[in-house]
């Protein structure tokens, strides 16, 4: 490393250092305070004294060491947990929003009620984001005793729930739910007409859990809520047979790094003839650009068991930082729809866009937020960067003994598989567990073929049977187990040594515990050391290794061949070629691919900061009507004959509530479009380049103009609706008022495609 990556690295350290030592200093303090002898009753007397100061003004600084102490006892006596000293830095960390992160295994669900309790006692709410719905209801049935015991009521949110009931859940003092779910209430809240059909009420602070994945994967996917959409022509299996008769290098081509598809010359005037149209790059055929453009990409960049599943009649995304089918998520809708023509499925209708918001810009609605994670200092400049978080490292409770290994370095996939077979197999003689993560559906599911071949019988944890993980993963670390499992990444189990039975755990520890192997490196560092944190759980033995190919996609797509010494070139050898010098090149491919997400992630950002502004306004606006914070009454300016007509018919209750259910469901209707209009903008803009325009600026310049006609839109559809009516004396606003969308549902889109691909047109 030179000189000054060392000398930044110790300034960090010293940094990181300095930030634990405040803690501890606290920690003493909350040791210190002793509420043994203090009676269920007494406790729950203090507890209620901590919320009558926090309402008198007290910052949760003047509050920590009472109501920390507190937790500790609560937690001993109700959980019969006794903290360790790591969760209580942990729980410091958090109160003072931080970002902390804490090895698999060191307790951070407990770690989190510390500073969860801290916050909720001003009575405003907490939310707990955990990563599925699974680990919200488990955590907050957990938990809840030590909320109960101290005051505080507790609740989860599950993603069938109903809509009282989940007005219900937030409006405890503390909600664990998922991002997702908690961002789609705020859509759903974003369509209401009377303030009591509010789910959400202010937002306060939140405590990110698997704060890597849900601050970074999946921060920049956009939520949408949708409704009904009048049924529209399908053009994608035509684009899609088009596709499949274009040849690569001929016709089509990719970039470096397989992440872009673009025509050449000759696959623009072949698909031109099969079109039968003379350009495809006139203004004219936006259309058909936009959807050959996603059946190439459907075609070419997207690979079923690797990007995407297909079961019970649906192509179901994989998340690439999971292993898991991303629930309800979506590309955006020409190339979802071009992968189901593909795959020659019926195509899912997506209906009318209703509202839409990124996680990112969610989360920012939140005042205060801390998160938590086994995996965040080697992304700290992104979460500072994004979120102004710091990132504390809490030191384990007992010392990490596991064994990480250098990865070995095979020459082509087939000595990688062959080796990684037998490797399993020598160590399943033993009898030591042994987890293999690997990239991708088809490749878990090869491995376990041939792993059946060679007699070592396996379990298989992948997208196609992720509803059975929490069993699969809670017998990974028993005597003899091999678990081949697709990324390990927000799983929320621990793998206990043994199935956490004493005796079997005593065995598995003296065979050196779990043996993790990792069959490829991810573009993120940090997805691969959330695989290593499988093994070495809370002191316990361990080793990782990883084994990796020359021909693997990630070193191909970073160009590894090109700098491979003569003597290697085309070399075929059954044994691992590793080098220094190749080593370090797999750390600089991570480290480079790691920086292209990350830029990525900040271009897409680019794309929606403007709407989001536009967003925010425009919520602004409608909730001024909605709380009636304004009067909206344009009828009676530009029409004041009909305003009197109806106002004689109607009387002035019922004409001004006519008048607000009117505006709100235009300022709908109106930000529908705007949002229609903005997709339509996204799949249109690069066009801009052929005359070397740039792409961000025509976007944001048409984007401003669209958005600075709403509100002239929205009054002149108020007013036509109302010149239309022609009420009687038994007119009810809400029944015969104008209507909403009969049915709703939800999806998230993986938006990030758009940014790292280079249109067919560049």
């Amino acid at each position: 490393m030179p000189i000054f990556g060392k000398l930044s690295e110790r300034i960090d350290q010293s940094i990181r250092n300095h930030r634990l030592k405040a803690y501890i200093k606290t920690l003493s303090e909350v040791r210190r305070l002793d509420y043994s002898g203090y009676s269920d009753a007494d406790l729950l007397r203090q507890s209620l004294e901590l919320r009558e100061r926090a309402n008198a003004g007290e910052t949760t600084q003047e509050l920590l060491v009472p109501a920390f102490a507190l937790v500790a006892e609560v937690s001993e006596r109700k959980l019969g947990l006794v903290p360790f000293d790591t969760q209580l830095l942990a729980g410091a960390a958090l109160a003072d929003r931080k970002l902390a992160e804490m090895q698999t295994g060191e307790g951070k669900t407990l770690a989190a009620v510390f500073a969860v309790y801290l916050h909720a006692l001003c009575g405003q709410g907490v939310h707990v984001f955990t990563f599925n719905d699974y680990l919200a209801e488990r955590d907050a049935r957990w938990m809840s005793p030590v909320y109960a015991a101290l005051g505080l009521t507790v609740s989860s949110v599950q993603a069938d729930m109903s809509p009282e009931s989940r007005r219900t859940a937030y409006s405890a003092d503390v909600t664990y739910v998922t991002a997702k779910e908690a961002g789609f209430d705020y859509l759903r809240d974003g369509l209401a007409r009377k303030p009591e059909d509010l789910l959400h009420r202010a937002l306060h602070f939140v405590l990110v859990d698997e704060a890597d994945s849900i601050l970074i994967d999946e921060a920049r996917v956009p939520l949408v809520i949708a409704g009904e959409k009048p049924a529209e022509a399908n053009p994608s299996a035509r684009m899609a047979a088009i596709a499949a008769q274009l040849e690569a290098d001929a016709d089509y081509d990719t970039d470096e790094f397989k992440r872009n598809v673009f025509l050449t010359d000759e696959g623009a005037q072949k698909a031109e003839r099969l079109l039968g149209i003379e350009s495809l790059y006139a203004s004219e055929h936006l259309a058909e650009l936009t959807g050959l453009n996603c059946a190439l990409h459907a075609k070419v960049l997207l690979v079923r068991d690797v990007d995407y599943i297909v079961r019970e009649g649906r192509a179901e995304q994989v998340d690439s930082a999971t292993g898991r089918v991303a629930e309800n998520r979506r590309w955006p809708d020409g190339l979802q729809a071009a992968v189901e023509a593909k795959e020659g499925l019926e195509p899912q209708t997506r209906g009318q866009v209703l509202g839409t918001i990124p996680l990112q810009h969610y989360l920012s609605l939140y005042p205060s937020m801390a998160g938590m994670t086994g995996t965040a200092l080697t992304s700290a400049d992104e979460f500072k960067e994004t979120y102004s978080l710091d990132v504390v490292v809490i030191p384990p409770h007992r010392s990490n003994i596991r064994e990480d290994m250098p990865p070995l370095i095979y020459t082509h996939p087939d000595s990688k598989r062959n080796a990684i077979v037998q490797k399993v197999l020598d160590i399943h003689r033993s009898g030591r567990p042994v987890l293999l993560g690997t990239a991708s559906v088809e490749e878990s599911e090869q491995l376990a073929v041939r792993l059946e071949e060679a007699a070592v019988p396996c379990r298989v944890l992948n997208a196609r049977n992720d509803k059975e993980e929490a069993g699969i993963i809670a017998r990974a670390g028993e005597l003899g187990a091999v678990t081949v499992s697709t990324n390990m990444a927000g799983r929320g189990v621990d793998i206990l040594l043994g199935g956490g039975r004493e005796v079997e755990y005593a065995q598995v520890k003296a065979l050196g515990g779990l043996y993790v192997i990792g069959t490829h490196l991810h573009e993120s560092l940090r997805i691969d050391n959330q695989l290593r944190g499988r093994a070495g759980r809370q002191g316990d033995p361990g080793t990782t290794q990883f084994m990796v190919s020359l021909e693997d996609d990630l070193l191909v797509r970073y160009g590894l061949k090109d700098e491979l010494p003569d003597n290697m070139t085309g070399l075929r050898q059954a044994e691992p070629v590793n080098t220094p010098a190749l080593e370090r090149k797999l750390t600089h491919i991570q480290r480079v691919a790691n920086g292209h997400q990350f830029e990525a992630r900040k271009n897409l950002n680019s794309y929606s900061d403007t709407l989001e502004e536009q967003r925010r306004i425009f919520r602004k606006e409608r909730e001024d009507v909605l709380f009636d914070r304004v009067i909206s009454s344009p009828l009676s300016v530009f029409d004041p004959a009909c305003y009197e007509r109806l106002l004689s018919i109607l009387g002035e209750d019922t004409l001004r509530k006519i008048e607000k259910i009117a505006a709100l469901h235009y300022m709908d209707k109106v930000w529908t479009d705007h949002l229609d209009y903005m997709n339509y903008l996204k799949e249109s803009v690069h066009l801009s380049s052929i005359s070397n325009r740039n792409p961000l600026d025509e976007f944001n310049v048409n984007l401003i103009r669209s958005f600075t006609d709403l509100p002239g839109r929205v009054e002149d559809q108020t007013v036509q609706y109302l010149q239309r009516l022609r009420p009687t004396s038994a007119f009810d606003p809400e029944r015969d008022g104008p209507k909403q969308s009969t049915s709703t549902w939800t999806y998230a889109v993986n938006d990030l495609f758009l940014l790292t691909r280079r249109s067919i047109f560049d």
